[in-house]
């Protein structure tokens, strides 16, 4: 027996659900734990044929139960999931601590409610999301009528990211089932607990079999790649790096697939000498250390204005060495370890770089000291760096970690300049008690969403999405359901 079927003897294994059966057979990978590197599970990673069943059971459903479901019972069936979701709140949040290393705190307040939410909120939506209706002249004077039809574009490939994962599944997966579409669903295989709690609240919910399909594995040779690439797929939406949602272009390019992708981004933050001093330290400080730095939204890049920059700098420095490091299941824990110990070297690389780049390491730079049996986590210091020139690998570049480098600028044109000066393209902050400032800045920046005085504050009926190497398309309210719906246009001559 293979050391990875022993270690499922010992441990739980993790299956994948497909037209509303677990199937765990075939070959297995382990998920290890960020805080401890201890074995928590053996996780079944799907072949071609069990992704080839996959999309046989979607189909079947758009032509089964799932496709003749009226829009109210669609709706219902909805809402059974977000109540089975707080239902289980609990296990939730102990399956997103354990495969993320996240603070307990984080995913009771934040990754498990929006989750719910997101469920009853895309659910609301399509009651009432309209469509067009237009009245025409015609020769003979009778005239005609123009109305439009939302359809479900069919099968729907979510590929998803370790960083929220539950939260992101349910930002996919809810609004392409609220539009009636069959889904295909891929965690990473970082995060598979959330996702197999998922499925087994849509089986307990009542979903249709094959309505909602499960897989596990890894991208390139594997799940991934044969989910993109199959011609049974009509749509594929995926949140991740930059380089991966390239590659699911490619895959994709020979089926013309719709696509929606939410990639990387190196963000920024401007902020003014007006600002309130106190609240933007601490507004910034979530911006870039929450969930240990790893979210697309979190700020990389701060410009703050000459004549506050020294006094800013020390204020987030000092910020910085105060955040609790540790076991993230405690409550006192802010900060926990980055997702895997590959992940640790990474950002420990890039903190590396930085020195030799001639950064000055005002906070952080390292590992931080821990007890024997979390020394073995992928645990790092939130880092505070200043000094670099702006062509530095360490500004130019995502790290995704708990680090920002801040620099200087002198007029509001410079700081617009700098922050344009990216590949990416995804958010910006502004921080400023100057409202026409503010106003003026939030239009010149290339990015898909602005905050001014805060960071991650998200109306879920908004646009969302990025520019340049940041992605394609939005999601969020009737933009979302705008793409995982057609409309089709049905003219009637009077």
């Amino acid at each position: 027996m293979s050391a990875t079927r022993q270690a499922a003897a010992r441990t739980r294994t993790l299956a994948n659900y497909v037209a509303g059966r677990w199937h765990a057979a075939g070959k297995l990978f382990e998920k290890r734990s960020p805080v401890d590197d201890s074995l928590l599970a053996t996780v079944a990673e799907a072949d071609r044929a069990l992704v080839d069943q996959a999309v046989e059971a979607a189909r079947a459903a758009l032509h089964g139960d799932w496709g003749r479901l009226s829009l109210a019972a669609r709706v219902d069936l909805l809402h059974r999931v977000a109540t089975g979701m707080e239902r289980r709140f609990d296990d939730f949040v102990a399956a997103e601590v354990a495969d993320t290393g996240k603070p307990v705190g984080q995913a009771r307040t934040l990754d498990i409610p929006r989750g719910a939410a997101n469920f009853r909120a895309f659910a609301d939506l399509v009651k009432n999301v309209p469509t067009e209706c237009f009245e025409m002249d015609t020769a003979d004077g009778a005239g005609a009528i123009n109305y439009a039809i939302r359809r479900p574009l069919s099968v729907v490939g979510v590929i998803v990211p370790w960083n929220l994962p539950l939260l992101l599944m349910s930002w996919k997966v809810a609004p392409a089932l609220a539009a009636g579409n069959a889904v295909i669903a891929k965690p990473s295989e970082e995060t598979p607990s959330s996702a197999v709690l998922l499925a087994e609240v849509m089986h307990e919910a009542g979903m249709p079999a094959g309505a909602f399909n499960l897989l596990h594995g890894f991208g390139a040779n594997s799940t991934g790649e044969f989910l993109t690439s199959h011609p049974g797929i009509d749509a594929i939406t995926f949140t991740g790096e930059t380089s991966t949602g390239t590659a699911i272009m490619r895959a994709a390019a020979p089926t013309v697939k719709p696509l929606s992708f939410e990639l990387g981004g190196k963000n920024a933050a401007i902020v003014l000498a007006d600002a309130d001093f106190d609240q933007t330290v601490e507004g910034l400080a979530r911006a870039v250390f929450t969930n240990c730095g790893q979210v697309c939204l979190c700020a990389e890049r701060v410009y703050v204005q000459r004549p506050i920059f020294e006094r800013f700098v020390a204020a987030l420095a000092e910020r910085a060495r105060a955040i609790q490091i540790g076991d993230p299941t405690l409550d006192s824990t802010q900060m926990g370890p980055l997702i895997s110990r590959g992940h640790q070297q990474k950002v420990l690389s890039y903190y590396q770089l930085a020195r030799d780049e001639g950064a000055t390491i005002v906070a952080g730079g390292g590992k931080p000291a821990l007890d024997a049996r979390l020394s073995a986590g992928a645990y790092v210091e939130p880092t505070v760096l200043t000094g670099l020139p702006e062509t530095a690998r360490c500004v130019r570049e995502e790290i995704f970690g708990p680090v920002c480098h801040v620099a200087p600028f002198d007029t509001v044109d410079e700081a617009i300049r700098l922050t344009n000066d990216s590949r990416y393209g995804l958010a910006a902050s502004v921080w400023t008690r100057d409202l026409q400032t503010a106003h003026r800045i939030a239009g010149s920046l290339e990015v898909g969403i602005v905050w001014v005085n805060a960071w991650y504050l998200r109306d879920l009926r908004t646009p969302f999405g990025g520019v340049k190497l940041s992605g394609i398309g939005r999601e969020g309210g009737v933009h979302s359901l705008a793409f995982y719906s057609e409309l089709t246009n049905v003219c009637i001559k009077l």
